[in-house]
């Protein structure tokens, strides 16, 4: 088989969609890759399951076996159900700089914004209402969703896609005081993407100070996370929704961080870290493994309990 999988049934049947084990009907294909849904096995209508070997004897219906269902699904998932093509050319309300660049097989969507400089290239989609500000440029086969907004100079690799909403480019937070006052310092660098990234939506990456802020190949960004400038984010990272990265950190390659992690600024973080939803690094981490900061929830009265010892064991201490 294409995806290297073993099947038990019938080799002409048939399956044109996906869905969930619950909700699946027939002509449908769903997997099982979370333990906590075993339980929906028997009882699926899906004509087909993904499933690893351990639960193969348990599937009722036609299985195909892999070692990870998870993946396989998803390979599987993009074949039945395959990115819309748009056409290519620019839409009548667009405004294009008359020396900006834009590839013949690229789309550009109405009511967007093309500055001088800007390059565009083979078969990339750019959405309704995207701005493009002068010098930026975007790779082949990238895919801009409604309302992105690219700053001056950024740089998109190929094969990316950025959702609605997200901000590439805009100043870093800097500020010089000045006697309970602030100064603005100039945010002259830009923002480096590469290859094969997607940023979510409402997502915003920060341009860097001096050098560009970086985001290497292959690395996934949820909704609304905050990357601050001068961070760098090594190749095929992923990073859940509502992070925090502060200036100037640098996380490894194929790291995995939580939703809501908040990371200080300036720090090093080795490649292969995985570190839990809604902890605080506060500290630079330079060896692989797993981290993890705050307290799970507890009842609320437990909780005030433990806060109050806290207290007093804080207070024997000074």
């Amino acid at each position: 088989m294409r995806f290297g999988l073993e099947l038990r049934g019938d080799p002409a049947l048939r399956v044109s969609r996906v869905a969930t084990l619950s909700q699946a009907a027939p002509g449908s294909l769903s997997f099982l890759a979370n333990s906590r849904y075993r339980k929906q096995l028997p009882t699926t209508r899906a004509s087909a399951v993904v499933v690893g070997p351990g639960d193969a004897e348990a599937c009722p219906v036609a299985t195909l076996i892999g070692a990870n269902p998870y993946l396989v699904y998803a390979r599987i998932a993009a074949l039945l159900h395959p990115t819309a093509q748009v056409a290519p050319g620019i839409h009548p309300t667009a405004v294009v700089a008359p020396d900006a660049r834009i590839a013949a097989s690229a789309s550009v969507g109405p009511l967007c914004v093309i500055e001088a400089g800007a390059e565009i290239g083979e078969r990339v989609q750019i959405g309704a209402g995207c701005t493009v500000l002068a010098g930026a440029r975007i790779g082949a086969d990238t895919r801009l969703m409604p309302r992105v907004t690219l700053y001056a100079r950024v740089r998109i690799g190929e094969r990316c896609l950025l959702h609605t909403g997200a901000v590439v480019g805009a100043d870093g937070f800097g500020f010089a005081p000045d006697g309970g006052a602030w100064v603005k310092v100039p945010q002259v660098g830009s923002v480096r993407i590469g290859d094969d990234v997607e940023i979510g939506a409402n997502t915003t990456i920060d341009r860097g100070a001096i050098e560009d802020t970086i985001i290497e190949n292959g690395v996934k960004l949820d909704n609304q996370i905050q990357v601050g400038h001068n961070v760098v984010i090594g190749a095929h990272t992923a990073i859940a929704a509502c992070t925090g990265i502060s200036g100037s950190t640098s996380i490894g390659q194929r790291c995995m961080i939580g939703g809501m992690v908040g990371f200080a600024g300036h720090l090093t973080i080795a490649d292969d870290v995985s570190i839990t939803g809604c902890s605080l690094v506060s500290a630079s981490i330079r060896q692989a493994g797993s981290y993890s900061s705050g307290m799970p929830t507890v009842e609320t009265r437990a909780w005030r309990r433990m806060v109050a010892h806290l207290r007093r064991f804080g207070e024997k201490e000074r």
